[in-house]
């Protein structure tokens, strides 16, 4: 064929990218198409942040495009509609995209593809949720076996090199990438370098991953999540990545930071087949007998919990980091959340939604199964007795308070022996240190001991429904 459309979704990238690969070995030239739905952008899910974080993926990947002789077209509206009108006037034969496999995503495609000559491709997982199957061709709903079966599969070959020239069609116009808001955060996730960074991180980073990967006090996780939610990165160069540096170990404890990490991307793709199996989790919990929970949803306390202001200097870093950078450290992520479920008996999905309107990362799949993981409600769940105490957490993963003090300033002169739990400072410490409880730092919103058994009784009412 002549002409072919590549429909840019979550595969912002020009190496390793299936769907732009079969259309260009189908047709002479390609166009690359980003469609910007209102409808999506106006979403009270789509964060600020992390559309700021999109537009500047959109601006690296035209100018990847602008260097093959090729460019991108953006247009707004309705996908089918702007699709359609880009077919008549280039006369392309067919659309590739990568697969995604959100109840939105699938319903979105679906629409497009009863008009329209649509063509999917895999790509946004190392493996699809289709083929990782029971014997019998069931989902699984427990990790581990999930990871066997996973494991189990073939691993789909080495990264596809980016193509050297995209030969696009002249004259098709487009509208100009909205400007990102501006919060810092190429500093800090510039999309140029996400290639770079997963070089670094499998080359050095990864063999300690399984030791350091949990202290929130340390650079001791890989921070590509905001590259893979986009496809700036693909599933297969970070797996296959991985699977280089476990050739390289140089012992037990640096493939054991391997395996740990590779199990991290496994859970992403088991969370994005929970919920092409099962959407229902993104309305409900995945278990039934949890769907009823007496949450008590107390908005002030919901308030002080996104703002930062519990009480517990751990959660309160957490939330501060979430809404300062659009970014929060997974240790922290589990604490905080638990700290709203748990201590504050607050509807899971409240914090579900507050978190994919804030993380650059913020991904439907993911996020739900976090929540629910943390929540008791999910599939392969963090039993509901199991509540996080924040200040062991603390003490535990940030011993000296090092990622508190940063976060949390109103403690940077506190004593590392009281920085979890600066209330317990005499009158006069406050004093000394410049830190009074209630003035300067809030005093815990809840005590957590009596949080916890709140929290088991409500959730054992529940099982006995």
């Amino acid at each position: 064929m002549d002409t072919a459309i590549w429909w840019v979704r979550r595969d912002l990238r020009l190496g390793d990218n299936q769907a732009l690969a079969e259309a260009l070995l189908r047709a002479r030239h390609i166009l690359p198409v980003f469609v910007l739905d209102p409808q999506v952008v106006a979403s009270p899910w789509a964060g600020e942040k992390r559309l700021g974080f999109l537009f500047a993926a959109l601006r690296s990947l035209e100018a990847d495009l602008h260097s093959r002789g090729s460019y991108l077209v953006l247009r707004r509206g309705k996908p089918e509609q702007v699709l359609a009108g880009l077919i008549q006037e280039t006369g392309a034969e067919r659309i590739f995209a990568e697969a995604d496999h959100s109840p939105y995503a699938r319903h979105r495609d679906e629409q497009v593809a009863r008009s329209l000559p649509l063509s999917l491709v895999d790509g946004l997982t190392v493996n699809p949720p289709h083929a990782v199957l029971k014997p019998d061709g069931a989902p699984y709903t427990v990790f581990t076996p999930f990871s066997r079966a996973w494991r189990s599969l073939p691993f789909p070959g080495r990264p596809l090199e980016a193509p050297r020239e995209i030969p696009a069609p002249a004259g098709i116009p487009g509208e100009n990438i909205p400007d990102a808001p501006k919060h810092g955060l190429a500093d800090m996730f510039p999309t140029s370098e996400a290639v770079r960074r997963l070089e670094r991180f499998s080359k050095e980073k990864i063999f300690q991953y399984a030791e350091s990967r949990n202290r929130m006090d340390l650079d001791g996780t890989s921070a590509l999540s905001p590259y893979l939610r986009f496809g700036i990165l693909s599933a297969r160069q970070a797996a296959w990545a991985a699977q280089e540096a476990e050739f390289f170990a140089p012992d037990p404890t640096s493939r054991q930071g391997v395996e740990t990490w590779l199990n991290e991307l496994i859970w992403r793709e088991f969370y994005i087949a929970i919920l092409y199996h099962f959407p229902n989790v993104r309305m409900e919990s995945f278990r039934a007998e949890l769907r009823n929970i007496p949450w008590r949803n107390d908005p002030a306390e919901f308030e002080a919990w996104k703002e930062g202001r519990t009480g517990y200097p751990v959660v309160d870093a957490a939330m501060r980091q979430l809404s300062q950078t659009g970014w929060m450290h997974n240790r922290a992520r589990m604490i905080a959340a638990s700290f709203l479920v748990k201590d504050l008996l607050i509807d899971w999905r409240w914090g579900e939604k507050h978190f994919m309107q804030h993380l650059l990362d913020g991904d439907p799949a993911a996020n739900n199964g976090g929540w629910q993981w943390t929540a008791g409600t999910g599939t392969d769940a963090a039993p509901y007795f199991r509540v996080f105490n924040p200040v062991l957490q603390g003490r535990k993963f940030d011993p000296l308070g090092v990622y508190v003090k940063h976060y949390v300033p109103e403690l940077a002169n506190v004593p590392d022996e009281y920085v979890h739990e600066p209330w317990k400072m005499s009158i006069e410490q406050q004093r000394q240190f410049r830190c009074m409880i209630g003035v300067d730092y809030p005093a815990p919103i809840v005590e957590h001991v009596v949080a916890r058994a709140r929290a088991l009784d409500a959730y054992k009412v529940k099982e006995k429904v």
